[in-house]
C-alpha cells in the first residue's frame, strides 16, 4: 500500500474543498445550468431569470467558471461540455437530484462528530422525510443505476433465468434493463408503497408492464409473496443492521426455488474494514442517518449468504466509480 504524504496544503485543500462543493449545490439548486442552457448570456439575464442580486449572481459564475463548469467571454457565460451534459435539467445524463441529495446531506454531516460520539443518526432517513428530498432521493437513485445499469447488467450471465425478484428495487431501474437484455426475463419489484407511482410510471416509460409488476411491502418486516428464480438484491443491506441483513437475505432465499441464484450489489469494503475510500466513507454516511446501517465486507456479505444455506459465492468483478461489487450465489 502506497501511503499519502501529508504536508499543510494538502490537508487544508481537503479542509475547504467544502467551498467548491457549496457553490456547484448553488448552482444546482438555483438552476443556474438550465436558465444557461445552450445560450450565452450576461450576469444580468442570470439575475433577471431569478430576480436576484447582480452582484451575488455574478460571483458565484465566476467561481462555477474558475472551476471550469462554465465558459466566460467577454462579459457572456455559456455551459461547459460538462455542465450541459449532466447539469441542464432536460440533458438526457442530468444528475441534478443526487447532487442535490448530497446537499441535503450536509447538515447531517456537519454534526459528524455528535454521531461518532453517540453512535446514533443525527436525522431521520431520507426515504421517510420531506417530499422534496424523497424526490431528490428517489430521483439520484435512478440517475445512478440508470448509468451503471448498462455497465453491471450484461456481467451477470442470467439466460437461463425466467423470474426476477427486484428487492427494494425503487423505480425499477435494474428491473428495467435486466429484461432488456434478458428477452425471456420477467420481474416483479418489491417496494415501499409510496414508490409504487414513480416504478409503475418508470417502467411504463420503457415499454415493460407487461413484464415487470410491482409488490407493495417492507421486507425489513413482511414476507415476500411468489417464487423466482433469481434475486437482485442493490444498495438495501447497507441501510440495516447485520441481524436484519441475515433476515432479508433469510426472506429472498426462502423465495427462491431450488437452484434460485441470489446477487447481492453494495458498496464492498475489504475484509479489513479501512477501504476503499468510498465505502469506508459511505459507511460514515449511514452512521449519520440510520439506526445502524453501515458497509460490509466481502467477507461479512459472504458469511451471511453462507448461513442462509447459499452456495458457490463468489465476487464478480466490475468497474464502477464508487467501488460497488456484486457478490453472487446459487440456493441449494
Amino acid at each position: 500500500m502506497s501511503f499519502q504524504e501529508w504536508n499543510p496544503g494538502k490537508l487544508l485543500e481537503i479542509s475547504g474543498s467544502y467551498w467548491k462543493t457549496c457553490a456547484l449545490h448553488a448552482g444546482v439548486k438555483l438552476d443556474l445550468f438550465s436558465i444557461i442552457g445552450d445560450k450565452e448570456l450576461t450576469v444580468e439575464q442570470v439575475a433577471g431569470y431569478l430576480a436576484a442580486n447582480v452582484d451575488g449572481v455574478g460571483r458565484v459564475l465566476n467561481a462555477l467558471t474558475a472551476m471550469e463548469l462554465l465558459i466566460k467571454t467577454g462579459d457572456k457565460f455559456k455551459n461547459s461540455d460538462g455542465a450541459g451534459a449532466f447539469l441542464v435539467k432536460k440533458a438526457p445524463g442530468y444528475i441534478g437530484y443526487m447532487i442535490m441529495h448530497h446537499h441535503h446531506l450536509m447538515e447531517s454531516w456537519n454534526r459528524l462528530d455528535e454521531s461518532v460520539i453517540s453512535g446514533k443518526p443525527v436525522r431521520p432517513r431520507m426515504a421517510f422525510s420531506s417530499e422534496e428530498w424523497r424526490e431528490n432521493f428517489l430521483m439520484g437513485m435512478y440517475n445512478n443505476a440508470m448509468a451503471a445499469a448498462p455497465k453491471l447488467v450484461p456481467e451477470i450471465d442470467l439466460n437461463r433465468r425466467r423470474h426476477l425478484l427486484d428487492l427494494g428495487g425503487g423505480p425499477g431501474t435494474y428491473a428495467i434493463h435486466f429484461c432488456r437484455y434478458n428477452q425471456n426475463l420477467r420481474a416483479t419489484v418489491y417496494d415501499l408503497p409510496t414508490t409504487k407511482p414513480f416504478a409503475e410510471k418508470t417502467i411504463a416509460g420503457f415499454g415493460l408492464s407487461h413484464r415487470i409488476d410491482f409488490q407493495e411491502g417492507d421486507y425489513t418486516k413482511m414476507g415476500i409473496k411468489g417464487k423466482y428464480d433469481v434475486a437482485w438484491l442493490s444498495h438495501i443491506l447497507h441501510g440495516e443492521n447485520p441481524e436484519t441483513c441475515r433476515d432479508i437475505i433469510e426472506k429472498a432465499v426462502a423465495a427462491l426455488e431450488p437452484g434460485g441464484m441470489i446477487i447481492v450489489h453494495e458498496f464492498v469494503l475489504n475484509n479489513s474494514m479501512d477501504g476503499p475510500l468510498f465505502p469506508a466513507l459511505f459507511s460514515l454516511n449511514m452512521l449519520l442517518v440510520t439506526d445502524d446501517g453501515r458497509s460490509y465486507s466481502e467477507s461479512q456479505i459472504g458469511e451471511m449468504l453462507s448461513e442462509a444455506r447459499v452456495k458457490n459465492i463468489r465476487r464478480i468483478p466490475v468497474n464502477t466509480p464508487n467501488d460497488s461489487g456484486i457478490i453472487t450465489g446459487v440456493v441449494g
